[in-house]
């Protein structure tokens, strides 16, 4: 039994708990809903790779059996500050997890502290309300190196073939500053390179396609920092070179931005 691997443009704040996010988010919640029909069997556990994690110069693994909740967003109503997602962490696999990284020559420590940030418990609650998964988060690193990510991906691949749905959690547009219509036309443009990249190139033009994603059309307003693209390149190395990728979802706004979610296997 082997995993498949998504990448996830995961929405805006905490949007499953709020009746305005629900409406606008629609589309997302029912690519969401959809995953666990998707799978194999139900996972062991998910390893979430969340764009809102960053550390500088090791990665970190979440290894709190029980993880607290990160309200990282703001000017949000009151009772999203109150949102619990109580699913279980997993030592066991965070110490995995952490093996692989430094087998495969990376930095890798334990974070006992940690607790799920909104890019991790949003999609884990639409496609597992009762949280009953154990979830670990593996953070990413801030200089955004795109090779370094890939390869991140490369060494979590047999976590695959032991029940564990790797998860990079960001979104294929994220530009605060130009969320309305004029960041249309450039995030077309970008949609339009990553939709060839994810079904035309084959894996080993993927990759070097993820390592060159600035010089692609609307990049840098697509992403004027790259966070949320980052759990993607981890997503494309997880996968092997003879899965087959599937677009998921194709959101597009009500001024013309597109975001894409993708599976590999």
């Amino acid at each position: 039994m082997t995993m498949p691997v998504f990448y996830l443009s995961h929405g805006g704040g905490p949007w499953p708990w709020m009746e305005q996010g629900l409406v606008r988010y629609a589309d997302l919640q029912r690519c969401l809903e959809q995953i666990p029909s998707q799978l194999p069997a139900k996972p062991a556990a998910i390893l979430m790779i969340s764009a809102h994690w960053e550390t500088q110069g090791t990665f970190l693994v979440q290894a709190n059996p029980t993880p607290p909740m990160v309200y990282d967003y703001y000017n949000f109503p009151e009772h999203t500050y109150h949102i619990r997602y109580p699913a279980p962490g997993d030592p066991d696999l965070a110490l995995r997890v952490q093996q692989l990284i430094t087998k495969a020559g990376g930095h890798a420590d334990l974070d006992n502290e940690r607790g799920f940030d909104h890019g991790a418990f949003v999609p884990a609650f639409a496609m597992y309300p009762e949280a009953d998964i154990p979830m670990v988060q593996l953070s990413i690193d801030a200089n955004y190196d795109p090779l370094l990510h890939l390869q991140l991906g490369q060494a979590l691949r047999p976590l695959r073939e032991q029940g564990v749905l790797i998860i990079g959690s960001g979104a294929s547009y994220h530009n605060l500053r130009l969320m309305g219509p004029e960041g249309a036309q450039p995030s077309v443009q970008f949609d339009a390179w990553l939709e060839y990249a994810m079904l035309k190139a084959d894996s080993q033009e993927r990759q070097e396609l993820m390592q060159n994603w600035s010089f692609a059309p609307g990049a840098r307003i697509a992403h004027a920092r790259e966070d949320h693209l980052v759990p993607l390149f981890t997503a494309v190395g997880a996968a092997y070179d003879s899965d087959p990728v599937s677009r998921i979802l194709t959101s597009t706004s009500s001024s013309g931005i597109v975001n894409a979610s993708y599976r590999f296997g």
